[in-house]
This record gives C-alpha cells, structure tokens and sequence, in this order.
C-alpha cells in the first residue's frame, strides 16, 4: 500500500423494506462491500491517517445499518435463531448463530479469531458490532426477557460436575474453590497471581461454583471469599478482589461477550435472581432455585469485587478494609454499579464513589452503608459461621426474592442492560481508555 493512499468508500447504504430475507441480503452485501475496503488496508496499528479515516468511515456506515437492520427485525431474526423461543441459546451461543444465519449483521468467527491476537487498541473492534446486537436484543422486551432467562439456566459444565460435588462436597476449578461445609458453600476466589482481579477464567469458573451452590439441596446459603494471593505487598493474606484485571483488559483478553456481558448476565444475576430450573410458564418462585448470599471482605473489594457486594444478603468486612468503583480514573462503566449503589448510599455518595473515584472505608459511617458488619482479622471465621446460622432460616430466600423484586424489577434490569451493552463495549474501545491501560501497564506490567 502507497503511503497516504486508501481505496474510495462510495458504497450507497442500503434500503430496507422491511422484508426480512430482502433486507439480511442487502445488509450482507453491504458489509461485504465494506470488508473489501478493509482487507484493502493495512493493519490497524500501521494505517496512516488517510487510511484510518477511511477505515472509520467504513466502520461507522456499516453499524449505522447494522442498528436499522436490527431495529426493524430483531425480534423476527431471534424468534429465528431460537426456534421461536424453544431452544435457549446462552449468549456467545447466540451471536454465533446470528454470524452463521445473518452475515455481515455480527463479526464472524473467523474476524473474531483474528482479534484475539492483536491488543486492544490494535483490534478492529469487532465487538463493537457484537454489542450493537446484544443492545438491540435487550431491548426488545420479548427477546430480551428469554435472553435472560437463557443466562439464567446452568451451565452444562456445572451440571456434569453436579453429582460429584453432591457426593464428595468439594470442587477445585482453576481460579476457584468451592466446598460445602455444614448448610453453606463457600466459593472462594483463586487468582492469587493477580491480587483475586477478575479474568475471563475466573468468570467463567465461579458461575459454575454459584451453579453448583444453588443446585445442591444441602446448600442453604452461599459464601463469597477471597482467598490468599502472592503479591508482595500482600502476600499470605486474603483478599477479596481487585476488580476488572487491567493488564489483560490491555492485551485484549476480556472479552465482551463472555466477560463484560456474561458476568452480568450470568453468575451474578444468578446470585440476585436465582437459577433458572425450569423453563415453563408459570410463577417465578416455582422455576428458580433462590439463597442468600454473604461475603466476607478481606483487605479490599475493588470495581467489581464491590459490584458484587450490592447484591449480596450480608456484607462483613475487616475492619480495614476498603471499597471503590474506581471506574472513572478506568474509563469504563461499573458494570451494574449505577443502577445498584445509589439505593444503599445516596445520589450524592454514589457520585462521589463513581464519578469521583472515592474510597469507602469498612470502618466508617459510609461503610456502614454497605457493610453490615465490621470485625477484626480473627473474628472473621466467627461472624461468617454466625451469618450462615441466620440467614439459613426457612422465610430468608422467600423474603430476599420479594425484596430483590420490589428493588429491582426485570424491566428495570433488562433496559439497563441493553443501553450498558452499547455503552460499555464502546468505553472498552475508547481512546482515553486505550491509553491509561497501555500507560499503566508501560508504568508497571501489572494489574494495578
């Protein structure tokens, strides 16, 4: 390619007619026509600014049909690929048969395969075009609903494992633990390389642990805990988690799908909605599999370790401990942080911990907001017993499903998904973000 020269981008964008086989042919044409121009280009990272401006045009003339495309025929296209909502497709599973049945509409397996060796910031962006789907799904309120319901069923990997963790009470998966003792299973966080920061395997591994937690009958209630980890600083004490893992959000390891969209869609809302164990029509309380939660922060809950605190029964922290949504000095949007925190702090406090990035110690008048208990080190085995022995009551898991129903409606839930999935995947490819990760991991090579 000659230095300041890009091949033309004069393609017309197509006209639907609202015809869905009519309108998918001309929506794939069009991509096509657009990936000519960019198998044309350099690689990202070697375009010069002809080229990139070329390549954005591209880019953005292809997603602005991809959204008219989509909000003319989303609920059509997934009555398609679902079998008219018969067949539950967990997410991934989904947009995989979307790229087969519709091409063009998101990234095929091939483009993705692509991306994943390149860092973030010399990717595509393919996933862009993923949470333009994901979006356009989560906003149909028949589509959307069965999309949680689908990531609300087991996992086939917690389900071969089920009858082995009945009998012997005990599985070690690779970033995480989880054993039963007496009426709870404490999950504990294993990621000690990386002070328990969250990680695509780590995501993946502890909605299989909350599957087998609320699938066993001898569970009654579920623990949360970070185990000890090998960071100088720290090392051979626990602590909780560190958030997102930012050395691999550099290196484009998180993936939108299975990380920024399947944590909450997946083991956390399992954790505030229940599991989904049957799929027929009927009352919510009859097809899911609901228990309290509890978890014990050691050292801190950074980003979404403290995420994860906003949907859990009962909080009990060092008295040491810290709390922060750290998302502004990152960039990126705290997962479901906006929508949760503000009803245990505040409009104010909730600004000042998300916008301003403020710490919240355990042992002060504001962590008593989040936290509802506050002990020493040594008492903490003592004060997660004695929460186990309160919330394993009968009327506890009917209560807190009544109470998550009344704070959190499904609407509400699923609407704020659907602007986060096209918020989210587009700070994940932000320019300011692209740089503080790369001028973090430059600093200091690793997670924070």
């Amino acid at each position: 390619m000659i230095a300041n020269r890009a091949p033309a981008w004069d393609v017309a964008a197509p006209s639907f007619t609202g015809v869905l086989d009519d309108d998918a042919r001309a929506l794939a044409e069009f991509a096509a026509a657009g990936e000519d121009v960019l198998t044309g280009l350099p690689a990202k990272a070697e375009r010069d600014p002809a080229q990139r401006r070329v390549a954005d045009d591209v880019l953005t003339a292809c997603r602005t049909a991809r959204r008219a495309f989509l909000s003319r025929h989303v609920e059509a296209l997934y009555d398609l690929l679902t079998d008219r909502r018969t067949s539950y497709l967990r997410l991934p599973v989904l947009v995989a048969a979307a790229a087969e049945r519709f091409p063009g509409l998101v990234p095929s397996a091939a483009q993705m395969a692509a991306e994943l060796d390149r860092v973030q910031a010399d990717k595509e962006g393919r996933e862009i075009d993923q949470g333009i789907f994901c979006a356009a799904v989560l906003r149909s309120a028949t589509a959307g609903s069965h999309l949680i319901e689908a990531m609300l069923r087991p996992t086939p990997r917690a389900l071969q494992l089920l009858e082995g963790f009945r009998r012997t009470g005990v599985v070690e998966l690779d970033a995480a633990l989880i054993e039963r003792q007496g009426d709870a299973a404490e999950i504990t966080f294993r990621n000690a390389h990386c002070l328990n920061a969250e990680d695509a395997g780590l995501i993946a591994d502890l909605e299989t642990a909350v599957d087998l937690a609320l699938l066993d009958d001898q569970v009654r209630v579920g623990v949360l805990r970070g185990g000890e980890v090998d960071h100088p600083r720290y090392r051979g004490k626990r602590v909780f988690s560190a958030g997102i893992n930012l050395k691999d959000l550099r290196n484009g390891a998180i993936p939108f799908l299975e990380f920024l969209m399947g944590r909450e869609l997946g083991y956390i809302n399992k954790m505030y909605r229940g599991l989904l164990v049957d799929p027929a029509a009927g009352a919510w309380s009859d097809r899911t599999v609901v228990k309290p939660w509890i978890g014990a922060v050691d050292s801190f809950a950074i980003g979404g370790g403290m995420q994860l605190l906003l949907v859990l029964d009962r909080v009990i922290a060092e008295a040491d401990a810290y709390l922060s949504l750290p998302a502004a000095e990152e960039g990126i949007v705290p997962g479901l942080g906006n929508l949760r925190l503000t009803r245990l702090t505040g409009a104010r406090l909730a600004r000042q911990v998300v916008l301003g990035g403020q710490k919240i110690h355990a042992a002060t008048a504001q962590g008593r907001l989040l936290c509802d208990e506050v002990v020493a080190p040594q008492d903490m085995r003592a004060a997660i017993d004695r929460a186990v022995r309160e919330l394993s009551a009968p009327a506890v898991a009917a209560n807190r499903r009544m109470l998550t129903l009344a704070e959190e409606p499904l609407e509400v839930f699923r609407e704020y998904l659907a602007e986060f999935a096209h918020v989210q995947v587009l700070r994940a490819y932000s320019g300011d973000v692209l740089a503080k990760v790369e001028r973090r991991w430059q600093r200091s090579g690793s997670v924070r």
